[in-house]
């Protein structure tokens, strides 16, 4: 009984050697060397390669390395009816929590305003919002976001989320479903993105949606770029409705040279690195799982197939 890793990065010997330094009694093997394909029980993977997954005949449990697990499900050759689990980890949470915060700051207090004014040698002052001045809207009420809802409600933030189902977050009004959907946008001057990408959630951001927000909203995705529909997002900057935009996540990514995002003034892009998976925090609950499949007891963190989350 064996793991295998799959990951189209530079981090595939690191997880690779701090699995097998944490759990020395059980094989665990990178998907580029040489490995007995019929002994893999667990493939722990990040946006593993179309096909892969299905040269393993006795796989049992598939697992992300992070939250995220829309790239698994994007890949129709994964075999059926095999447990997917994903990662819960309050120092991912954490880490997410305070990026949006910054982002959240930076725009208030026109941070990227005055970033572009020093490299072009302009002294102008501008006005700044207060935190009382605004609300802040989440969509997606998980993990991620309940601890993003609760960071910025201490920090004096007015908050209020939107779900799928009720959530009791003390502090912070959710609404829940469609009905309620144009009620929360249209009290959102920031709409944070925190949404898992399904097939229900996929270009969520668009222009029905930027027309609901108040004039100057500001829109964050640090979910998925699926969620965004970037022409839409384009057009309701350009017409002035939206004030701009925080985007951490693409379609394509490394996002390519000619978008358009790269040089739009109001667009300030971020490289994927609103929270990363610690190594130190992350191994654990992975072994846990490994362990608990081989005893045959019920995995952690398991996804709704359905669901997609």
């Amino acid at each position: 009984m064996a793991i295998v890793i799959i990951r189209q990065d530079n981090k595939l010997e690191a997880w690779t050697d701090s699995l097998r330094a944490k759990a020395p009694d059980i094989p665990i093997f990178s998907y580029l060397e040489k490995h007995p394909k019929e002994e893999i029980k667990m493939a722990i993977v990040w946006k593993q390669p179309a096909n892969s997954l299905k040269q393993y005949p006795n796989l049992e449990c598939i697992s992300s390395f992070g939250a995220g697990v829309d790239f698994i499900f994007d890949d129709p050759s994964i075999p059926p009816n095999i447990p997917v689990t994903r990662v819960v980890d309050p120092v991912l949470a954490s880490d997410m929590s305070e990026f949006v915060l910054a982002m959240i700051l930076a725009h208030f207090k026109n941070l990227f305003h005055f970033t572009a004014d020093q490299i072009n040698g302009v002294w102008h002052p501008r006005e700044y919002r207060r935190i009382s001045d605004a609300t802040v809207g989440i969509m997606g009420m998980g993990a991620l976001g309940s601890l993003l809802a609760q960071d910025l409600e201490r920090n004096r933030f007015k908050v209020i989320g939107w779900a799928s189902s009720q959530k009791s977050i003390s502090g912070v009004n959710v609404f829940v479903g469609e009905k309620e959907k144009n009620t929360f946008l249209s009290l959102s001057n920031i709409l944070i993105c925190l949404l898992p990408l399904t097939p229900r959630t996929s270009g969520i951001l668009n222009a029905e949606l930027f027309k609901k927000l108040p004039k100057n909203a500001f829109v964050i995705n640090v979910a998925r770029g699926g969620h965004l529909v970037d022409e839409d997002l384009l057009e309701f900057i350009n017409n002035g409705h939206l004030a701009g935009a925080g985007l951490d996540v693409f379609h394509k990514e490394p996002l390519p040279g000619e978008h358009p995002f790269w040089k739009h003034p109001k667009i300030h892009i971020t490289p994927h690195i609103a929270s990363v998976s610690d190594i130190d925090s992350v191994i654990p609950q992975l072994l846990e799982n490994y362990r608990r499949l081989a005893e045959g007891l019920p995995l952690n963190n398991t996804v709704d197939g359905v669901k997609g989350y």
